[in-house]
């Protein structure tokens, strides 16, 4: 046995995912039906370690990621999990973000082709990892859309870096900006999948094409895979270190606080009244105001500005 002996599937006691070797392809199931397979912290770790046994395991020519259900594919990551804990410790995020980075590397660099089986929503972080496939195939039903602006993110986990590539600038900016869906037929057209069929007919179109990718040589379509490659790459590679530092900042901002928790409470966020802030000379930045003001009876420094009494010791405060 050697240190990249692959492993059975059931060694490895995943629980938000699936993981299923058989006929030399590797199929993972992201397996949180009743979240819409928003990814969690665990998805994502476990994620990473079939992904790297299946690159390691020389009897698979194929990988095949997809969802639980027929609802959704993927819609990113948990924001129940962003709005209860990374709002409170934002250097929490920049350690999520290198999970999720992590798992992007392995699937991009696995060796082999993969294929998005598109089997129901496709949003937001969940776009970026169809986009980091190779190939994908949608149910007639499935809508496609990035939401970062709507809840308080910037999607620089692929679909800024990506978008352009695949669909073209101007499409790009529609699909980031305006986080409206794209229906099956329309991504089609944009370029964003390969195939659209009837949701009873998926798994027939999905293992079709991994019957046609066996008959290639590997080697030959491993090193094609890592020259087209190359455009991802370089967008992903320039651009990534700084959004995960950035982004983990950003945590510390009103728009996330606004954005995550309204998402949370299903409610429609205030964007306008952010704007206004802004436009009234006042911060838009902090949820309280700037760390402006100093207590004169205990000395307590850096209490936010719009704070009527200390925190520290319940004294009024002034205006200035």
């Amino acid at each position: 046995m050697t240190y990249f002996e692959p492993k059975s599937p059931g060694e490895f006691g995943f629980k938000d995912i699936i993981y299923e070797k058989k006929d030399g392809v590797a199929r993972v199931t992201i397996n949180r039906p009743k979240f819409y397979n928003a990814y969690s912290s665990l998805a994502l770790e476990e994620m990473t370690k079939a992904f790297t046994d299946a690159s390691w395991d020389d009897s698979i020519a194929v990988v095949v990621l997809t969802g639980a259900g027929d609802k959704a594919f993927c819609t990113g990551g948990d924001v129940k999990e962003y709005a209860t804990s990374y709002t409170r410790r934002p250097h929490d995020y920049w350690k999520w973000m290198g999970l999720f980075n992590g798992a992007h590397d392995v699937l991009r660099n696995i060796g082999k082709p993969t294929i998005a089986r598109l089997n129901g929503m496709v949003v937001g972080g969940g776009n970026e990892f169809n986009m980091a496939c190779d190939l994908a195939v949608a149910a007639e039903h499935v809508v496609i859309r990035q939401v970062g602006p709507r809840v308080g993110s910037v999607p620089a986990g692929g679909a800024t870096q990506w978008l352009p590539i695949m669909v073209g600038d101007r499409r790009a900016r529609w699909m980031l900006y305006m986080c409206e869906e794209l229906d099956a037929t329309t991504a089609l057209d944009w370029g964003l999948v390969n195939f659209v069929v009837p949701l009873d007919k998926l798994d027939e179109k999905v293992n079709e094409i991994c019957e046609k990718l066996k008959d290639k040589f590997p080697e030959c379509l491993r090193y094609t895979k890592q020259q087209t490659n190359f455009w991802k790459d370089l967008s992903w590679h320039t651009t990534i270190g700084h959004a995960r530092d950035w982004l983990s900042l950003h945590y510390l901002s009103a728009e996330v606080h606004e954005g995550m928790n309204s998402f949370v409470e299903k409610r429609q966020p205030d964007y306008r009244g952010m704007r206004q802030k802004a436009a009234e000379g006042k911060s838009s930045e902090y949820v309280w105001g700037p760390y402006a003001k100093v207590c004169g009876k205990c000395g307590a420094k850096y209490i936010p500005e719009d704070f009527k009494f200390c925190g520290a010791c319940g004294e009024a405060l002034g205006s200035s």
